[in-house]
């Protein structure tokens, strides 16, 4: 075979589309919304601290890309409801979904109020299955093809005893949304994967690390991941190039634990 008619199944442009990613204000979720937005999509930046948002979309369109913030408290199923609808208004329909939003709980479960549970189960496993309906809603009644993206954890498969259990719990059942809302919308075009970063550089980690020490002395390669390192993978999952690739969690950790 010739390579002169040969061109890999492969692009990261994605002019013309519109992405919404939450927890945009700061860490992972500022470091999507703007790596969208390089690549051409229109993105609805989402947090509760809208002037964080601000800052962010005033950066994105210095740089030539478009976006727009909205205040969004994803523990809020009617404000969850009502983003769609506004995002369209304004950057047109939703054909990318990064449900990025988390909370870690860092506590031992016997520990952990009535409260802080429902907190962390409403942030990192109810707002994302509500908002993922919610978004695929429009999309299969105008037969349109979609790409989610959820953000789990290397936690979700590994759990060390020492505090957030809870987390683990919920970045589990991200896993399993992610697979099971794939295998129902794959005869509607719209892809669901998922990342599953281990610790990354981000002011979480900052937290984690004044509470705890800096614990990736104990990692194989003495290092955390660095935000810009995810990109291609966030990319790979919302670009054409993943076009057949669905219900799969991609673990991106840098060997930092077991298997």
């Amino acid at each position: 075979m010739t390579t002169s008619n040969f061109s890999p199944n492969f692009s990261i442009d994605l002019t013309g589309r519109t992405a919404i990613v939450t927890g945009a204000s700061a860490g992972l979720g500022r470091r999507f919304a703007k790596v969208l937005a390089a690549c051409g999509a229109k993105v609805a930046c989402t947090a509760r601290r809208k002037d964080k948002l601000d800052e962010l979309v005033s950066e994105i369109t210095a740089d030539g890309g478009t976006a727009a913030a909205f205040a969004l408290d994803v523990q809020d199923a009617d404000q969850l409801k009502a983003i769609i609808p506004a995002v369209t208004e304004t950057l047109g329909q939703p054909d990318i979904l990064v449900n990025n939003a988390g909370i870690v709980d860092a506590e031992h479960a016997v520990r952990m109020s009535t409260e802080l549970i429902d907190d962390v189960l409403d942030t990192n496993l109810r707002s994302a299955y509500i908002l993922s309906c919610e978004f695929a809603r429009p999309l299969i009644e105008q037969k349109m093809s979609g790409r989610i993206v959820n953000i789990a954890s290397i936690a979700a498969t590994q759990y060390g005893g020492n505090g957030a259990a809870l987390y683990s719990v919920t970045k589990a059942g991200i896993v399993r949304v992610t697979e099971a809302l794939a295998v129902e919308w794959a005869r509607f075009h719209i892809n669901v994967n998922g990342i599953a970063p281990g610790l990354f550089n981000t002011d979480m980690s900052d937290g984690m690390i004044d509470r705890a020490g800096d614990f990736s002395v104990h990692f194989p390669r003495k290092r955390l991941g660095q935000p810009e390192q995810m990109d291609s993978t966030l990319l790979y999952l919302v670009s054409p190039s993943s076009e057949v690739v669905t219900g799969t969690v991609i673990k991106v950790d840098d060997g930092q634990g077991p298997r």
